[in-house]
């Protein structure tokens, strides 16, 4: 047996060692950095003890984030561990669950009750806030089936330029309308989402409905469960009028029917991946929906269509009967025309359930009980004074290619958004994101999870029917995920406990903190920690008219303070009030 191998050799048989392999992570990581980068053929070798088989343009298209993944490796190896600190990971056996909170629990009211007057026309009426939909369906100045059925319309008429419907869920819907309607009329009142229509984003199973995760292997796939979520909407009166659009299998805007428009727009997608959840709510064409968002798939679509969009803490929200994209990061939550929306339909769906392990119960209130004057509120000051057209790095879904001058206008809609706070008796704590540990870094943790997640679709090679084959793409990503070493998604989850806990410092004694919604490491660090986010509109870009958005951040379980804060600030501009200009076919 031959021993004497060269740098080469030997990179290309502990690549063979296998993805999960400690060996394999450190070795690999030092011939490489001191030979050439790992190139097709190592990552050929490599995938023999994972019993995969790639074919030469996707070994190609991985070669590029197999390196990158590499270097992550390179930053996280860097940082000493206590033996004491465990990964971010919270594992609970199901009977130690506590059972659902009973939904007449629930309290929350919108802070104005008095039905507002009936609008002149059905376009006005569409795009009235859930709030005063609630009222005029209290009142009966308005029947839950004459709303469904405007919904439906619109949905039929629009959905040809949006391409945000998967399934309209018609007869479902006027099934409960009309059971609302009788509810009523016995003077039943389940709450202030009695009677509303809303939109699922297709991650969400309901019996007797495809699921399809927006994406073509999954098309004809009907699930027999059905997501708490949906059971506790259901519960709550609300209407299912459609199973909206995703990005295939959460990311982007692009899915097995076309891409999602942004109604502001029509020649730009919505973004993902709740882009027709987004889309949906701010086009008029639903009272509220349900999004997800693992790393900005609630911030990015709300950004792009102007919408009002949640994402709470994790655990926060049941995630049974949703798809799994990674299991200690996915969160759903409301995607609506105001934050006093999104506020009411948390209200109804959080709580644990006994079904998702990761789920718990947390006071929420709402109005909130503590005056917004009195909040202490943080600003990421460093973020707000960088100069965007010099330093512009966007996120997951935001625009690459915005001009220096559209991103200066951008970041002078931000600094207004602290004036108001300001004017508003807010007193605002400069603070700074920590930076102690890469935040980057730790971005293949969901390349893992999502990996493993759909395993038997790269194994089948079904993942070949996914529109999107390209380098960022979820083909792609789930080929290099087979690649990642066990020891290295630990030792990257025992560092995201550090940043945890770092985060926690650094906004110690804040209610909340405001960012620019694709500032710095902000959006995939928050994600990572769990901490709950408000994204809403802060303006209108010059150039085209499309939104600009800002993101309230809150502390662990304060969805109730943070809310309030993003109340406030709503109710002191009135972005959220404007709507695109969409005409139906006959009107073009």
């Amino acid at each position: 047996m031959e021993r004497n191998w060269s740098r080469r050799q030997m990179l290309g048989a502990l690549s063979a060692l296998g993805a999960g392999s400690a060996v394999f992570g450190r070795a690999v990581a030092t011939l490489a950095a001191e030979e050439s980068p790992v190139t097709v053929e190592t990552i050929r070798q490599a995938s023999w003890i994972a019993g995969m088989q790639f074919t030469d343009d996707e070994l190609e298209l991985m070669a590029k984030g197999v390196n990158e993944t590499l270097e992550a490796f390179d930053a996280l190896r860097a940082i000493r561990l206590d033996n004491g600190i465990a990964p971010a990971l919270r594992f609970v056996p199901p009977g130690d669950v506590p059972e659902a909170p009973s939904p007449a629990a629930r309290r929350a009211q919108p802070i104005e009750t008095a039905p507002p007057p009936r609008p002149g026309s059905d376009d006005e009426l569409a795009f009235m806030p859930l709030t005063e939909l609630s009222a005029l369906i209290r009142t009966r100045a308005i029947s839950s089936v004459e709303l469904t059925r405007l919904y439906l319309e619109r949905l039929r008429d629009l959905d040809p330029r949006l391409h945000c419907v998967i399934t309209l869920t018609e007869a479902l819907a006027l099934e409960q309308a009309a059971r609302t309607d009788r509810e009523l009329s016995r003077g039943i009142y389940r709450g202030p989402l009695h009677g509303i229509p809303w939109g699922a984003k297709d991650l969400l199973s309901v019996p007797g409905y495809p699921t399809t995760w927006g994406a073509f292997p999954y098309r004809g796939q009907v699930l027999p469960t059905k997501a708490t979520v949906v059971s506790r909407l259901e519960h709550a009166g609300a209407v299912l009028v459609a199973k909206l659009s995703l990005g295939a299998l959460a990311w982007g805007d692009v899915w097995f029917g076309g891409t999602t428009c942004n109604p502001w727009n029509l020649g730009q997608g919505s973004s993902g991946s709740s882009a027709g959840s987004a889309a949906a709510a701010a086009a008029g064409l639903v009272g509220f929906a349900i999004g997800s968002e693992t790393w900005g798939s609630i911030v990015s679509p709300c950004t792009r269509c102007g919408a009002t969009g949640l994402r709470p803490t994790f655990g926060r929200v049941s995630r049974f009967g949703a798809m799994a994209l990674s299991w200690s990061m996915d969160k759903l939550g409301p995607i609506a025309r105001s934050v006093e929306d999104c506020a009411l339909v948390f209200d109804a769906i959080h709580g644990a359930d006994g079904l998702d392990p990761t789920a718990s119960d947390r006071p929420f209130h709402w109005p909130a009980r503590k005056d917004v004057r009195a909040l202490r509120v943080g600003f990421v000051k460093s973020l707000f004074e960088e100069d965007r057209g010099a330093n512009a790095q966007a996120a997951e879904g935001a625009e690459q290619s915005e001009s220096a001058d559209a991103l200066r206008e951008w970041q002078r809609f931000d600094n207004e958004t602290l004036y108001v706070l300001e004017r508003l008796g807010i007193e605002l704590v400069p603070i700074e994101l920590p930076d102690r540990y890469p935040v980057d870094a730790l971005s293949f943790i969901l390349t893992a999870e999502a990996s493993t997640a759909f395993d038997e679709l790269t194994r089948s090679s079904d993942d070949d029917l996914l529109l999107r084959q390209v380098e960022n793409a979820w083909p792609n990503v789930f080929r290099q995920g087979q690649l990642i070493p066990a020891v290295e998604y630990i030792r990257a989850n025992r560092i995201r406990t550090l940043v945890i806990e770092e985060l926690e410092r650094t906004i110690e004694g804040l209610d909340a903190y405001v960012a620019p919604s694709f500032g710095g490491s902000n959006l995939l660090m928050t994600n990572l920690t769990g901490h709950p986010a408000v994204v809403l509109p802060n303006g209108f870009r010059s150039v085209d008219g499309t939104p600009t958005s800002i993101t309230f951040t809150g502390r662990l379980n304060g969805e109730s303070e943070l809310l309030a804060l993003a109340h406030a600030y709503q109710q002191a501009t009135d972005f959220h009030l404007q709507r695109p200009e969409l005409s139906f076919p006959d009107e073009s």
